[in-house]
């Protein structure tokens, strides 16, 4: 098992998920905010890799994503970033880091070379990997062996429109997780409360192979909770990248925001 397969091993409720955009608001932030973000208390961390058209993101992620670009954030940079990361955790005898996830786009991706960019992800200690771009008739017929190579989960989204049997077909393909979209839009957008039960109900009544985690307007204690109740966790992105935006101490803000929504 990698380090996603573990922790839902062993931790079934309540698991948070939380996502910042590498490269933002600082080129150098990426490490800074794993070990804030794991001090405070995140279960798991997914991070964006940047780019110029990020179809399933809200305008927080979105602004987020030309901040960093503009910062001079690369794949190749990410990965020395993180290889960085897993050193100093080693100097400084620290256990295994908690388990990341990317999120990204398809068209950064071939460009790196898919077969290259997940050899390297799992060197850098990358449990999951997230790409909405990439169909599943796509990943199951070409790439899907890849990433069993590299022991790297694949993560699928689903939403409240798709049909039954695309998201059991969907549940199978998918490893570590299942990201259940709380509705049909972008990023940050408001949850209506009644219709995620719902949905997560639903979702929970198909008795998937994956835990599952909800995410899209995901933005607090509350939401987060109400998320939690039915699902395995939450997946907050839009509510932190706007709590970070303009902080003083980014570390501090981290640590603050995990507390806020633990409690």
């Amino acid at each position: 098992m990698n380090a996603l397969e573990k922790l839902f091993s062993v931790k079934k409720k309540n698991v948070l998920n939380i996502y910042f955009t590498a490269g933002f608001p600082a080129l150098d932030s990426t490490e800074i905010l794993l070990n804030s973000l794991e001090d405070g208390g995140a279960d798991i961390i997914e991070i964006g890799m940047p780019y110029s058209d990020p179809i399933a993101d809200g305008t927080v992620i979105q602004e987020s994503n030309m901040a960093a670009l503009q910062n001079g954030i690369t794949i190749e940079l990410l990965f020395s970033q993180l290889s960085q990361y897993q050193s100093n955790r080693i100097a400084a005898g620290k256990a295994v880091a908690m388990p990341l996830v990317l999120m990204g786009y398809m068209n950064p991706v071939l460009q790196y070379g898919l077969e290259k960019f997940v050899e390297d992800a799992a060197q850098v200690g990358i449990s999951g990997i997230i790409l909405p771009d990439l169909p599943a008739y796509e990943f199951e017929k070409v790439y899907q062996p890849l990433f069993l190579k590299f022991g790297i989960s694949f993560i699928f989204l689903v939403t409240p429109d798709t049909p039954e049997d695309r998201i059991k077909y969907l549940d199978n393909l998918s490893g570590g997780f299942l990201y259940a979209v709380s509705s049909s839009a972008t990023t940050g957008g408001n949850t209506n409360t009644d219709a995620v039960t719902n949905y997560v109900k639903k979702l929970q009544q198909l008795q998937l192979k994956n835990p599952v985690l909800v995410g899209f307007g995901i933005k607090d204690a509350a939401s987060f909770n109400m998320a939690a109740e039915h699902a395995n966790g939450a997946i907050i992105g839009s509510a932190f990248i706007t709590a970070i935006s303009n902080a003083n101490d980014i570390a501090a803000t981290a640590k603050n925001f995990i507390t806020a929504i633990r409690n």
